[in-house]
């Protein structure tokens, strides 16, 4: 038996989603809008002719890129006359990086129980060994 409450409590928890966050990480999942990060973290402002220049597309095809990180919040646009600048604003990424380190602690652990998994392993292996007499090849008699 379910109640209506119940039921949108389930929906709540199935269908909410960080808007934000969501937008972050779909930025940041490709290689080129990645690269135009990486061009904006040591500059103030960088022209988008300038930051299109090293890129084998079209300065429209870079245009969507940086639209898609400045929807994400990413990237900070202004226009000055008929020159349009962007700059890096890095604070979605502290609240992916936030995220994420959420799961570190599963992750950590799960990876320490494995390496732990693993020595003992090789540890009986190596007493195994040990113990067993040596083999003799097949065909020779003593």
């Amino acid at each position: 038996m379910t109640t209506g409450r119940s039921v949108f409590t389930l929906y709540h928890m199935v269908k909410y989603q960080e808007p934000i966050l969501d937008r972050t990480f779909a930025a940041l999942a490709d290689p080129t809008r990645r690269a135009l990060l990486a061009r904006l973290e040591g500059e103030e402002s960088v022209s988008v002719s300038e930051l299109a220049r090293p890129f084998a597309m079209s300065l429209p095809a870079v245009m969507k890129h940086l639209d898609v990180l400045s929807d994400a919040g990413l990237v900070e646009k202004r226009k000055v006359g008929r020159t349009v600048s962007c700059s890096l604003n890095a604070e979605p990424m502290r609240e992916a990086m936030e995220w994420l380190n959420r799961y570190r602690r599963f992750w950590s652990d799960n990876l320490d129980r494995l390496a732990a998994f693993l020595d003992a392993e090789v540890d009986n292996e190596k007493k195994k060994r040990r113990k067993e007499p040596p083999k003799r090849k097949p065909g020779r008699k003593k």
